[in-house]
């Protein structure tokens, strides 16, 4: 034991010392969340809710599920504020029933954000700020789902949808995806079509925000030097970092940055590390060289939980947030840095969104309609000529029933008057 004295000596109070910088830490850590409680870009529970119980809410707990990275009490421990929650449908259903899809898990989200009182819907900047509860926000994943019509995409804001990828891990007839990109498929000639520019204009009119994340890096470029207001890459991370076609380029982060707009950064191990495990540290780095190449301002967090499975070591669930708060401190970011990264730089994309769709008022919806050669599949009805077989237009067919109603109509007309 006396070997260990002078050791024990020195030790204790260096223990001591740690002791009290981590608690003095934690206790930054809860003050910073709690006055800016976290806004997430990126969440896929209600697609979990259809894989696991078939959107049927009465057969879960959300406050205790355990099958997935998040529920309720794991987001309040987490300081969670807002969540974006991701109407997601897989890529196998373009040209088949993405639309009905899309608005089963619309439905989804509003049945579960007013089933739980700890939740609140909200469709503005505004309704943020105002809740104290948790603000669900609706977030349609990936422009299959809209099918090509300007006229579905409205739709879905009216129902409350506020953001909107223009693609997922597939092409849509009007923007590339970064999976296309890097396929060994031909590529098309332009990397966002002319109607694809009339929904980028479009969103803008109405106010929804546009999520560049999945798109290629051509598209994404394309998007940024048209969009009035700014976009956000909703759950991507610096490529410059791990070399994966689902981060986001330098020359990218130089756009966003003049462009206003938000890269959340995914904590996923295989868009963090490039390899299936990984660590805060790592996921930090992303931060550090986001911030650096295109200032806090620039900065957010899409976790993308329950979209993917393999997250960092300390980042298990949506509980975790806090963690990586505590490194960026150790990192020496400032509570006015770590603020904004948490809430404040998504509000101000959210608002400046707001504000174009004000300037735009007095436009127009747009009655723009994709060619039918970029869309003609089986399950597409052309109401040019709904009767192909018959090989006979709408016009063509309206005279012969005409004809036949009114011949109808004079018999019976005919047999009352001869009684």
């Amino acid at each position: 034991m006396g070997f260990w004295v002078p050791y024990y000596i020195v030790l204790f109070p260096l223990l001591l010392l740690s002791t009290r910088l981590v608690a003095q830490r934690n206790k930054e850590v809860i003050e910073i969340m709690e006055s800016a409680p976290l806004i997430d870009g990126h969440n896929d529970l209600a697609l979990q809710l259809r894989r696991h119980f078939n959107n049927n809410l009465t057969a879960v707990d959300l406050k205790t599920l355990n099958k997935t990275y998040t529920n309720i009490n794991k987001l309040k421990e987490g300081n969670v504020g807002a969540q974006l929650w991701s109407a997601f449908v897989l890529c196998s259903a373009q040209y088949k029933d993405a639309v009905r899809l899309t608005l089963e898990q619309i439905d989804i989200i509003k049945r579960m954000c007013r089933k739980y009182p700890d939740f609140e819907l909200v469709t503005t900047s505004e309704g943020i700020n105002n809740t104290k509860k948790i603000a669900c926000l609706i977030s349609v994943e990936g422009g299959h789902s809209i099918d090509s019509s300007l006229a579905a995409l409205r739709m879905f804001y009216e129902l409350g949808v506020r953001s909107m990828s223009l693609t997922h891990n597939c092409q849509t007839p009007w923007a590339e995806s970064a999976v296309e990109k890097h396929s060994r498929q031909p590529r098309r000639k332009a990397s966002l079509s002319k109607f694809g520019r009339e929904v980028v204009k479009e969103m803008n009119r109405l106010g929804m925000i546009i999520d560049l994340s999945h798109t290629s890096s051509d598209t994404a470029e394309m998007v940024l030097k048209i969009s009035m207001a700014p976009v956000i890459f909703s759950h991507s991370s610096a490529y410059a970092i791990c070399q994966h076609y689902r981060n986001v380029p330098d020359e990218l982060l130089k756009m966003i940055k003049e462009n206003k707009g938000l890269v959340m950064v995914n904590f996923y191990s295989g868009f963090v590390a490039c390899q299936k495990h990984s660590n805060i540290s790592r996921v930090a780095d992303h931060f550090d060289y986001i911030k650096k190449i295109a200032g806090y301002e620039s900065v957010g967090i899409g976790g993308d939980y329950d979209g993917v499975t393999g997250f960092p070591q300390g980042l298990e669930d949506v509980s975790k947030y806090p963690a990586l708060i505590e490194e960026l401190l150790r990192r020496k970011w400032t509570k006015t840095e770590l603020k904004a990264v948490l809430r404040y730089n998504f509000l101000r994309v959210f608002h400046r969104v707001e504000k174009v769709k004000e300037e735009l008022k007095n436009n127009s919806p747009s009655e723009m309609e994709i060619p039918l050669e970029e869309v003609n599949n089986a399950c597409r009805l052309n109401l040019k000529k709904p009767f192909p077989n018959l090989g006979l237009s709408l016009s063509e067919t309206m005279p012969s029933a005409f004809n036949i109603m009114y011949t109808v109509t004079l018999y019976i007309v005919f047999i009352i008057l001869i009684g």
